[in-house]
């Protein structure tokens, strides 16, 4: 269909292989995603990842602050999309996704109805599953909670961590639309409903508080934490350094072979790597980040900061 009128409503990297594959099938006639932000020290204008593939594909783009704008959905009805693709952005409202007479479609990074919310990749990790996908659906009203059209699994390797996993969802997320697209304009998809069992696994957004480690918990639980945080934002925890605190973040973790000191929190320095107790066993922490430095390997910690006996985190 050549005289398809599409747009594409997106905002991170995760979007821009979604964004790249409708691009090189159909023709996308605008882009919207989030306006520009300052961020860092210098207070730098940065721009979306998306508007970033857009620009450099001339496609045209709106980047509302408010998405019931009257204004800014007058402009989405004067282009009169026959079709819209969701992949990574904000709550659409009822007056912007009812546009379509092809319907309003979503990527989601998790095998719904499992993994609802806004951080499924990472949750899917800190739970240690053996596997994911990506899921395509109608958006309604709730979020997250449409029709059904396509789905694919994706394995989950031990070595992957929320970095690795989110480029291969993004990867496969981007086929699967295509595939999802198509059958929706030729009408050879059969949407299905979803399951609204309270006993779901949910992704809520990512706080301070879920972040933080939680040193009583067991190993497998702990590593796969660190694994679902890793690089960004990072499990933290607070190092207790002699009369210092030092926040820090765990990014790389493995088993341990270290006895268990039984001491919740202990941070243990044996034979050149860092070691920390959850009162069972140790975790081997291998790369860390210290706040307000750069990252580095637990060899790299150790030669640049004075480690103290009684040391531990909390």
């Amino acid at each position: 269909m050549n005289d398809l009128k599409l747009i594409f409503f997106g905002t991170p990297k995760f979007a821009v292989d979604s964004l790249h594959e409708i691009n090189l099938n159909y023709t996308v006639n605008c882009v919207v995603t989030s306006p520009d932000k300052k961020s860092g020290r210098g207070q730098k204008i940065t721009k979306s990842e998306v508007k970033n593939y857009a620009e450099k594909n001339n496609i045209q783009i709106l980047q509302p602050d408010n998405l019931n704008d009257k204004e800014f959905i007058n402009k989405i009805k004067e282009i009169n999309p026959d079709i819209i693709i969701v992949v990574a952005f904000r709550k659409l409202p009822a007056e912007i996704f009812s546009i379509p007479k092809y319907g309003t479609i979503n990527l989601h990074a998790s095998l719904l109805p499992n993994y609802r919310g806004a951080a499924p990749i990472n949750w899917c990790l800190i739970n240690n599953e053996a596997k994911t996908g990506v899921t395509t659906f109608f958006i309604n009203e709730k979020i997250d909670q449409g029709d059904i059209l396509l789905k694919e699994e994706v394995n989950i390797s031990d070595k992957d961590n929320f970095g690795s996993l989110y480029i291969k969802l993004s990867s496969v997320g981007s086929r699967l639309l295509i595939k999802t697209i198509k059958g929706v304009l030729s009408k050879s998809l059969k949407a299905s409903k979803q399951d609204f069992d309270e006993s779901l696994k949910i992704a809520p957004k990512l706080s301070k508080v879920n972040t933080r480690i939680d040193w009583n918990k067991s190993q497998k639980e702990i590593i796969g934490m660190i694994r679902g945080l890793s690089p960004k934002p990072g499990a933290w925890t607070v190092l207790k350094n002699g009369d210092n605190e030092i926040r820090m973040k765990i990014l790389e973790a493995k088993k341990s072979n270290s006895l268990s000191t039984k001491k919740v929190g202990k941070f243990l320095i044996n034979n050149g790597e860092i070691h920390i107790d959850n009162g069972v066993d140790f975790i081997n922490c291998t790369y860390i980040q210290l706040e307000n430095r750069k990252a580095m390997s637990a060899k790299e910690l150790i030669n640049g900061l004075k480690i103290y006996e009684n040391s531990y985190v909390y």
